[in-house]
């Protein structure tokens, strides 16, 4: 019996590993479908195997990083062959597993949370992983180009910016989702479901318009964005903001709507301003509403705890009378 768990043991790992491998690979293949250029150098405005390969170390472990680092390789090979593949491809490999691995440790050195239920986990998901670690991808990757003559030494600096906000975005749109959906058991009741159909149908037509008009109308899918936060939590403000993005996305890559008629660099940043507005509002608002809640509901169980426990101490017996009024000495 013991042989044969110990057995089991390496086929669940190699099996993991595949899985996360074509999890990358396949967000890999998603994330290429639209993309922008900046300076010669073409990237993706949201790149979403960053974000898979941080959902697979907070839930797997940091033996993940083997599935990444094959899923990565798959990109590249995508893209390139064996006999193209160059030492450049090879660091990109290398950074795009290092990032990911370092969001992971930075996130555990603060005891995070993979339930997103306090506005700190929020803050950490933001600044820690998605901020601060995708620097070291974007340091590398971008070095690397132009070290091997890919890019001018001019160019690095919008280089990296496209390339550490598209991991950014990743990390910071992809890995809650993934977490969410995780996490996620209770079913919706029927009141909630006829609320989470109207607030779904108001995004499928408000999102395109605003999205895709020549009017500079974004702004309208905040309204939605707290509406869904507020009654819904983090799944509802995640799922409009990542239904936003993609359509911002796409109309930033047709160039059409508000992004029509400007540069590559105008449209980056315009496009890149939305979506991190966006994630930063989806995730540390539901953080707090959530937070909020839980003490709400934590402080309602002590407060019925509690008298529970008075009720018992108070049981069979008699409530005590007040003392009758002491009499007034005369003086005579």
């Amino acid at each position: 019996m013991v042989a044969t768990q110990e057995m089991r043991r390496p086929a669940v790992v190699a099996l993991q590993t595949l899985v996360i491998a074509a999890c990358y690979y396949g967000a890999g293949r998603l994330g290429l479908m639209r993309r922008l250029s900046v300076e010669g150098a073409v990237f993706t405005p949201i790149w979403p195997p960053t974000g898979v390969a941080v959902a697979a170390l907070l839930l797997v472990g940091l033996w993940a990083w083997l599935g990444i680092a094959l899923g990565a390789l798959l990109v590249v090979l995508s893209l390139s062959s064996f006999a193209s593949l160059q030492p450049s491809a090879t660091g990109i490999v290398a950074g795009n597993t290092v990032a990911p691995v370092c969001a992971y440790l930075l996130l555990a050195a603060v005891h995070f949370r993979t339930d997103l239920s306090r506005f700190r986990d929020g803050l950490a998901l933001v600044f820690l992983a998605a901020l601060g670690a995708m620097t070291i991808s974007a340091s590398a990757d971008v070095g690397l180009l132009v070290a091997t003559d890919k890019i001018a030494l001019a160019d690095f600096w919008p280089v990296w910016l496209a390339w550490w906000v598209g991991d950014a975005m990743g990390v910071l749109i992809v890995t809650p989702v993934i977490l969410m959906l995780y996490a996620l058991r209770a079913p919706l009741s029927l009141s909630r479901w006829k609320e989470a159909v109207l607030i779904l149908g108001a995004a499928a037509v408000l999102v395109p318009v605003a999205t895709r008009s020549s009017i500079s109308m974004m702004f309208l899918v905040y309204p939605l964005l707290i509406w869904a936060a507020l009654r819904f939590e983090l799944p509802g403000s995640l799922v409009c903001a990542l239904f936003a993005s993609v359509m911002a996305t796409v109309a930033a890559t047709d160039g059409v709507g508000p992004f029509q008629r400007l540069t590559h660099t105008e449209v980056m940043i315009k496009l890149q301003a939305f979506n991190g507005t966006m994630a930063l509002t989806a995730l540390l608002l539901s953080a707090v509403i959530t937070e909020q809640r839980n003490t709400r509901r934590s402080v309602e169980l002590a407060c019925q705890e509690l008298v529970e426990v008075l009720e018992h101490l108070t049981a069979g017996n008699p409530t005590p009378r007040p003392p009758p009024p002491a009499e007034e000495e005369g003086y005579g």
